[in-house]
């Protein structure tokens, strides 16, 4: 869940928040989800509608950084998620929950529908243009190296 939550919001501190919130949720319903695959979806649910409701009440006083922290020196796949990571925070919020969990968590478009609450076809079209404007991005980023 921490690891989900990472994926969505880019920060580990705010996952490790976001996973105790969802988990708080989880509590709140386990006498009613009887079997582990439903508490596992249910889990997985509370998750992402959590995180979407936490961008929807941004406060206005945070402000986004600009740039990632320095990360230790561990090779080219170090660097790689970090630009990889800069370029998802370049993302609207339900795309880039789209492409977490499209791709990073590997779900099916009826799944991912499911959690965010939108259609399948939604859900194929915020995936479309996640990856494409993650590509731009990235690209941007290769063109100023």
């Amino acid at each position: 869940m921490r690891r989900a939550g990472f994926l969505l919001c880019g920060d580990w501190h705010t996952a490790e928040d976001l996973a105790q919130a969802a988990l708080i949720k989880v509590y709140a319903r386990w006498r009613t989800l009887r079997s582990p695959q439903k508490a596992s979806a249910f889990t997985r649910t509370a998750l992402v509608r959590t995180w979407i409701d936490w961008q929807r009440k941004r406060s206005s006083t945070e402000v986004p950084t600009g740039s990632m922290p320095e990360r230790s020196a561990g090779g080219d796949d170090a660097e790689t998620r970090v630009t990889l990571l800069d370029a998802l925070a370049q993302l609207l919020p339900m795309q880039r929950a789209v492409v977490v969990l499209r791709y990073w968590q590997d779900l099916p478009v009826e799944e991912v529908a499911r959690l965010t609450g939108r259609k399948p076809a939604t859900v194929r079209s915020d995936a479309a243009r996640g990856l494409a404007a993650l590509k731009a991005v990235l690209t941007e980023k290769e063109t100023v190296r």
